[in-house]
């Protein structure tokens, strides 16, 4: 059971979304989907096979954008269905290729630069990592999620817990496609297609 605070008031906006939770939470934690339909097809098997509390997504979510080739699957029509079907699960901040039209075809936020997480005990900051970065991002937070990079990482410096889930559709740094986890005490990135763990550390 989750509590949610602003929806109405931010939807559509840019600015802060707030959530809280209670203790022993799992999320689902992707990024950069950049349209691809077999990507987000694959995380909505995921999602409904488990009993997770919410999908948190960093951002670039319908877009490939100018640097990127099209990923596999490319239909982008096809992944607002998908994701508007989990719509009332999906905590979501904005991507750099996330545009004001999109808004108007998701039926859940995604236009906020950063959302904030209550869970656990954790004050978790989610951003896109292109402007709020893992190297320049406000004080006082216990984990901070952000994608952009499409390169998986889990680390912890300085007491805060930094976590980027690769892309799910197009990778890089020699990595495959991949997503998160956060359940019973830890963080996993494990491999999109196989589940394998990538990376695990302790919440």
């Amino acid at each position: 059971m989750c509590f949610k605070w602003n929806m109405k008031k931010r939807h559509g906006l840019r600015g802060d979304a707030c959530f809280s939770y209670h203790q022993a939470m799992r999320f689902l934690i992707a990024s950069d989907i950049h349209g691809s339909l077999p990507a987000a097809e694959r995380l909505s098997s995921i999602f409904s096979s488990s009993s997770f509390d919410a999908l948190l997504l960093l951002g670039d979510l319908l877009y490939h954008g100018p640097r990127n080739d099209l990923p596999q699957g490319y239909a982008p029509k096809g992944v607002i269905r998908i994701l508007s079907e989990l719509s009332s699960s999906i905590v979501s901040v904005r991507g750099n290729c996330e545009a004001e039209v999109d808004q108007m075809v998701l039926p859940f936020p995604v236009l906020s630069e950063t959302a904030i997480v209550y869970a656990d005990g954790r004050k978790i900051l989610m951003a896109h990592g292109h402007t709020i970065t893992p190297e320049h991002h406000p004080e006082g937070i216990d984990c901070f999620f952000s994608g952009h990079t499409h390169i998986p990482v889990l680390e912890r410096k300085d007491g805060i817990l930094y976590l980027n889930p690769g892309s799910v559709s197009i990778p890089k740094g020699g990595f495959g496609p991949s997503y998160a986890l956060w359940e019973d005490g830890n963080v996993e990135i494990r491999g999109l297609w196989d589940g394998s763990i990538m990376a695990s550390e302790g919440i």
